[in-house]
């Protein structure tokens, strides 16, 4: 069965864009972003966007679509990537999506249940709780009650814990039976998965202080400092939650820089470890080592054997 879409996936830093790149190089791909921090406008350095050089050089989708004051979910995704998708394959082109988040990949490949409507007036019960108990409190509540959810998110993670709560209280039902389970054979294919995984989390983890490294150096800081005057734009929206954002937000209310290289490298490693997890719960069609000597070849071999297909 030919796919509507190949999916390449793997935590934070583990090289899946320059492989995407690569892979451009030789075979008819166009690149999907799967990245919701990418889908902000104004966040170029904290989320490793391509450049301009790399959008020109391989048509790339998904990206630049909202502003951070805007929110986008796994819905929004599944209708952009789909679309996306279908007008690559109508060129005659092959789409590659790519990203690290893999709740749209799961939303993509699985399905939505449709979910309860926001309620302010829950919300508004839950932040006030937030603002007298902690965040990491809540989401020890949520391990209760929903612990497949709580497995995936950050004790800080504002946002996404105050929704599942919201679910469970408005429905009774963890936020996680809403995600329809497809076990087809047929439905698979139709997206299949090559995940990028680490033999050695240490390689990772050197990877990552690499790259934050990088980006203090490009500016993350300044770049911060300019979404920071925007009037609209608070610290508990979900772009501003965005790993690296987050820390260096932090950092300048405190008015020192002096710890955001360290919290920094540590909230992308505990990124890394969720998704990680992630990856490990779903349905792969190949797994390759990202941290092994040579992956671009065998990466083009799966994806050339999925085009033959």
């Amino acid at each position: 069965m030919t796919p509507l879409g190949l999916c390449l996936a793997g935590p934070t830093a583990s090289g899946k864009s320059a492989l995407a790149l690569q892979l451009a190089a030789h075979l008819p791909i166009e690149i999907v972003s799967v990245d919701s921090a990418q889908v902000y406008r104004g966040m170029d350095i904290g989320t490793a966007k391509p450049g301009a050089a790399e959008r020109a050089a391989v048509p790339h989708h998904l990206i630049d679509l909202i502003e951070p004051e805007q929110a986008y979910s796994a819905a929004h995704f599944v209708r952009d990537a789909t679309a996306a998708a279908q007008d690559i394959r109508a060129r005659g082109r092959l789409p590659l999506l790519v990203g690290g988040t893999m709740l749209y990949f799961k939303a993509l490949r699985d399905g939505l249940d449709a979910m309860p409507a926001a309620d302010p007036a829950l919300r508004a019960q839950i932040d006030a709780r937030a603002a007298a108990e902690g965040w990491p409190a809540l989401h020890a509540e949520l391990q209760r009650v929903d612990p497949a959810t709580a497995a995936r998110l950050a004790p800080h993670d504002a946002q996404r814990i105050q929704r599942a709560l919201e679910v469970w209280q408005a429905t009774g039902r963890p936020l996680s039976s809403f995600h329809a389970q497809r076990t087809d054979r047929e439905a698979t294919q139709r997206w299949p998965l090559i995940a990028l995984e680490p033999a050695s989390r240490a390689w990772l983890h050197q990877r990552i202080a690499q790259r934050f490294d990088a980006m203090l150096a490009a500016g993350l800081v300044d770049e911060v400092r300019r979404l920071r005057q925007r009037p609209a734009l608070q610290p508990q929206m979900p772009s501003m939650r965005c790993v690296g954002y987050r820390q260096a937000w932090a950092a300048l209310d405190a008015g020192s820089l002096d710890g955001l290289r360290n919290t920094g490298i540590a909230a992308t490693r505990q990124l890394a470890k969720r998704q990680i997890t992630w990856l490990r719960s779903m349905p792969v069609h190949t797994r390759i080592e990202c941290d092994a000597v040579e992956v671009a070849t065998p990466l083009r071999d799966v994806v050339r054997r999925w085009l033959g297909g």
